[in-house]
């Protein structure tokens, strides 16, 4: 028999203090953050719940009106080489509140004397200023509006006490998110000729933490969801699924590390001083990985991460370009750590739940080599005075990839105007030799003259025979 879900039915009526402010519902919320305080909630004395507020107008809190805020998270994916599946109700979620329905009860929220943390993902575009917002006692359109509003609200209801800051968890992905959430808010104190106390306060007792979340999240499973509601004898209509693999890591003083004991409740958390190395890390082996992968296994005949990483071939290829050369060029962390998100990352690769199609990667390819991959081949070539065979080749494949079509037929490809028609008309003499000259020594792409470099352009151009042209 399959019960509707909520805490009657699961037999959860005790409630515990709000101690978290989540500024968004979306999936990788709820089954990355919520998810980790649900798990703190049983292995630590955290004790403590989730409101949710609704940063747009548009989303309706159907979580709190249907399930009581319970909803699974299940997550598929592979552990130590082999399927993997948990699923946990999470029980975490007190209440969700939409402000733009009930401004003085999102007011209010600031008045809880227990409220700790403030999360937030309201998308990378989510942290703007807005000229437009000029009364600060109306609801703003933005986030950091809406937490200046709210802040201010705490502030003057306990008279500016110092132990009533917040500390401040933003999820979206921006560089030194923390920072720039705090420049915005700093914006809006000036844009609205708030008091200087209010300023200091902002500054002084309030801690904004730079995050990096890593948790690939495909959100309602759909083909499997009356099956899960078969297992678990509730009808949910809010599951999400997740892949095992999460990281989050925390730049912030000791003080947070101890009010929120993730790390202690055995969750990938990592409270640092520094975030550089753990950002860097990320974007040149997951992310490089991925740019470098896509041109190669496309050509190859592949068309997901999946087939690419468990062909033969290319999974050699991706396997010896990440520990080979891209592994050699970090020194930001120890060789064990690099070698274990590395394995992780192949390991995520293969998922057999999640169906990544490369062409999804391959979206603004050029800007991505210059960010995710350049600086490792460059770095690799300072370091080991040679070149690094395999991500010659990815760059190889990629310049033949922006051709547009590929033993005739047409590939669609995604970027900016600039560069679809600096390939088109690349292209179209049909000169390799010209084209990979001419790709390499466009500063546009690079910030640099990539043909100044002994022996690259030759050994581009002498890749193009091992991609069968």
């Amino acid at each position: 028999m399959i019960r509707k879900l909520n805490r009657t039915t699961a037999s959860l009526l005790q409630q515990r203090k709000v101690k978290v402010l989540q500024f968004g519902g979306g999936n990788f919320l709820r089954a990355f953050a919520d998810w980790m305080i649900d798990v703190m909630n049983e292995k630590t004395d955290f004790n403590g719940a989730v409101q949710i507020i609704q940063p747009v107008h548009n989303r309706k809190g159907v979580i709190t009106d249907t399930q009581d805020g319970l909803y699974h998270v299940i997550l598929n994916g592979i552990k130590n080489g082999k399927p993997s599946q948990e699923t946990r109700l999470i029980t975490c979620v007190d209440e969700i509140l939409n402000p733009f329905e009930n401004f003085d009860a999102y007011l209010k929220t600031a008045e809880n004397p227990d409220l700790q943390f403030v999360i937030s993902n309201t998308t990378e575009a989510g942290i703007i200023f807005n000229a437009a917002d000029v009364d600060p006692n109306r609801l703003s359109e933005t986030f950091p509006g809406k937490l200046t509003t709210l802040l201010y609200h705490r502030f003057a209801f306990f008279k500016g006490a110092a132990d009533k800051g917040l500390i401040l968890l933003p999820c979206e992905l921006i560089e030194k998110n923390g920072e720039a959430l705090k420049s915005t808010l700093l914006q809006y104190i000036a844009h609205w000729n708030l008091p200087e106390t209010f300023k200091q306060w902002i500054i002084n007792n309030n801690t904004f933490c730079n995050s990096l979340v890593d948790r690939i999240v495909p959100g309602f499973p759909k083909d499997t969801a009356k099956e899960i509601q078969q297992a678990t004898g509730y009808e949910d209509n809010l599951m999400v699924m997740a892949e095992p693999f999460h990281l989050w890591v925390i730049e912030a003083p000791d003080a947070v590390r101890d009010a929120f004991p993730a790390d202690k409740a055995g969750l990938q958390v990592k409270f640092v001083k520094d975030m550089a190395p753990y950002r860097i890390s990320k974007v040149r082996i997951l992310n490089g990985a991925h740019t470098t992968l896509v041109p190669v296994a496309y050509l190859n005949g592949l068309r997901t991460v999946k087939d690419a990483v468990e062909d033969k071939t290319t999974g050699e290829f991706i396997h010896k370009a990440v520990f080979e050369e891209i592994i050699p060029t970090l020194d930001l962390l120890s060789k064990e750590e690099l070698e274990q998100f590395a394995q992780d990352v192949l390991e995520r690769f293969q998922n057999p739940f999640i169906r990544h199609e490369l062409m999804s990667i391959a979206l603004n390819s050029i800007s991505k080599f210059k960010v995710r991959v350049l600086p490792s081949l460059l770095k690799y070539i300072e370091v080991k005075k040679q070149l690094p065979e395999n991500l010659i080749f990815s760059l190889a494949a990629l310049i033949r990839f922006y051709k547009g079509e590929w033993q005739g037929e047409s590939i669609e490809l995604k970027d900016t105007p600039e560069v679809l028609d600096f390939f088109k008309k690349a292209w179209a003499g049909n000169d390799i030799s010209k084209v990979v000259h001419d790709v390499l020594a466009n500063k546009n792409f690079w910030d640099m003259d990539l043909t100044s470099i002994t022996g690259l352009e030759e050994e581009v151009k002498n890749n193009f025979k091992r991609l069968s042209c």
